[in-house]
């Protein structure tokens, strides 16, 4: 399997620009590791360690998690073995003060951020990805009524479950989703700008993208 040269990656995207996608492909042509800060909320509650506990408990009560909590356990996940030949970082940082901490941890490891790859996708085609979006109930594999329809109508191709299409998939909360991005992430874009980080990816097709993506980071 390929390795990377520049192999420590941020995914900055908006809801709907690919990152998922993209990530599996990378997936599947590169030693490195996928880290989502999703599955690691879910994973570190799941073994109610200590910030799992402390994560939970905020979560129910309706609080958002703390940056520095994310971070510590974003900062835990990278020491991982699996992530010494390089990762993909989805979903974290999303602000600068999150950047900052992210920065500080990969200090303490050892390492750094060799590259934020910019997922630039019109709104346009953004909305008209989210409103057509399905997810499965079984395995929770994501499908799409105009890019990625299943062989069956309704029905996942993996797992032979129903799909549906989420409440928060409406056009009205696209929109919203969409307008809190932009809003975050300009000055993200800033701040690794200003580092000479960013490599922004065509909007094109997966091959396309691929194509770009060994050139730029190979």
């Amino acid at each position: 399997m390929k390795k990377l040269t520049r192999k420590n990656l941020v995914f900055l995207g908006a809801p709907g620009a690919g990152k998922g996608t993209v990530s599996n492909l990378m997936l599947k042509n590169y030693q490195i590791a996928h880290i989502s800060t999703g599955d690691i909320l879910r994973a570190e509650v799941a073994k109610q360690t200590p910030a799992g506990k402390e994560a939970e408990a905020l979560m129910k009560s309706g609080q958002l998690v703390p940056d520095a909590l994310v971070a510590g356990m974003v900062r835990s996940r990278l020491a991982e073995p699996d992530c010494a030949d390089g990762f993909i970082l989805d979903g974290f940082p999303r602000t600068v003060p999150q950047a900052e901490l992210l920065e500080k941890a990969l200090e303490e490891l050892g390492t750094k951020l060799d590259c934020v790859v910019c997922f630039d996708v019109p709104d346009e085609e953004l909305i008209q990805r989210l409103t057509a979006r399905m997810n499965c109930r079984g395995c929770d594999e994501i499908y799409n009524k105009i890019f990625k329809k299943p062989a069956r109508e309704g029905i996942c191709d993996k797992c032979g479950s129903e799909l549906y299409q989420r409440a928060d998939d409406s056009l009205e909360t696209a929109k919203s989703r969409l307008a809190v991005f932009h809003k975050q992430t300009q000055p993200l874009m800033d701040y690794y700008t200003q580092r000479g980080l960013v490599f922004t990816l065509p909007n094109a097709d997966h091959e396309t993208i691929m194509a770009a993506i060994a050139k730029e980071l190979e």
